[in-house]
């Protein structure tokens, strides 16, 4: 009788468990699960384990925003931070300044980005780095420099630079990379200005937001083998009909009916990928300091495997047919209601 009622206890804790917010869960979580690196479901919808922190300094980047608690990723993307703030350096960028790249477990956040899930994506500031040590209370409150006139949608002339357009080509040079999102009105000026090889403009899609900083977005890595994928980029530089939609009246128009919730404040444990379940009760490193990314080889976790990965039925992946897929930054999506772009009118 003992054994039956804790086995329904059990039940109901588990069951509990599920309904909580995985918001509150993976939030409430101060350093990354001690095992093998790997992602788990998608973007916007999924976790990751065996993550690194990025240095709070380096000779050429400063992290911001030290309270979030979101200097966290993929070992790989951490190392590609890392990489553009040395090359973006000598092409004469004076540094990365590092916003958000994810909790240390990853999953939904508690404020803010609907992606930024499994480790993969980042965003960097596009105000320089100063020439000095930011102090903990500037990077708290210092704000980036908006590049985009908010009724216009164009670009301020001049606060672009040159050098802008030098660092965003370096970040997408790395093959690893797989989409930088801008606002609509960089990715306008880069094609009105951009000669020579235009081919990475592929790369850079518009999107809302994005006018203070670029967010870098990696592909899933090896190990990972309950990833998921988006659809490669459209063919093309980008520079098109698909472009010409952002700067139409419908892409701002106000939404009409009740809001709708956001993913991130209704999103349960039992929505996510059953790995995370894994990842989230996963031991814990000894410190912070033992996790600091230190370049190649600077983390044990290879030795400790990784959760058994979930099957692609645990996270399904739908398309949005009512959305331009060119305009589109985040296809293919997860069924949870995220920002999308609205769909073309049927008279443009």
């Amino acid at each position: 009788m003992a054994a039956a009622t804790l086995g329904l206890v059990g039940l109901d804790i588990q069951a509990a468990s599920a309904s909580e917010l995985a918001k509150d869960l993976f939030g409430g979580k101060k350093l990354p699960a001690a095992i093998a690196p790997a992602s788990y479901g998608f973007y916007s919808k999924g976790c990751f384990s065996g993550g690194v922190a990025i240095a709070t300094d380096g000779p050429t980047w400063q992290a911001m925003r030290l309270s979030r608690n979101r200097r966290w990723g993929h070992p790989k993307m951490i190392a590609l931070i890392e990489k553009l703030s040395r090359e973006a350096a000598a092409d004469g960028w004076p540094g990365l300044l590092v916003g958000d790249i994810s909790q240390p477990r990853g999953g939904p956040m508690l404020t803010g980005h609907a992606s930024h899930q499994i480790g993969l994506d980042a965003d960097i500031w596009l105000t320089p780095m100063p020439d000095r040590r930011l102090s903990p209370t500037e990077r708290e409150n210092m704000s980036a420099v908006s590049m985009v006139n908010e009724k216009t949608h164009r670009v301020i002339e001049k606060r672009w630079t040159p050098a802008h357009t030098r660092l965003l080509e370096r970040a997408a040079s790395y093959p690893e990379v797989e989409r930088i999102l801008v606002n609509p009105g960089i990715k306008k000026k880069l094609c009105d200005t951009v000669t020579g090889d235009r081919s990475w403009l592929r790369k850079v899609r518009p999107f809302w937001g994005h006018d203070y900083h670029f967010h870098v977005r990696i592909g899933c890595q090896p190990g990972s083998q309950g990833c998921k994928e988006q659809d490669a980029t459209p063919r093309g530089d980008g520079c098109d009909k698909s472009l010409a939609w952002w700067f139409t009246e419908e892409p701002w128009r106000p939404a009409t009916g009740p809001a709708k919730p956001r993913a991130r404040d209704i999103m349960t444990m039992s929505s996510l990928p059953k790995a995370c379940r894994a990842v989230l009760d996963a031991p814990s490193p000894t410190s912070e300091a033992a996790v600091t990314y230190h370049g190649p080889g600077g983390s044990d976790y290879a030795a400790t495997p990784a959760p058994q990965a979930p099957s692609v039925a645990d996270t399904p992946v739908i398309a949005d047919p009512g959305t331009p897929a060119a305009a589109n930054a985040f296809a293919p999506r997860p069924s949870v209601d995220i920002p999308l772009p609205r769909p073309r009118p049927a008279n443009k």
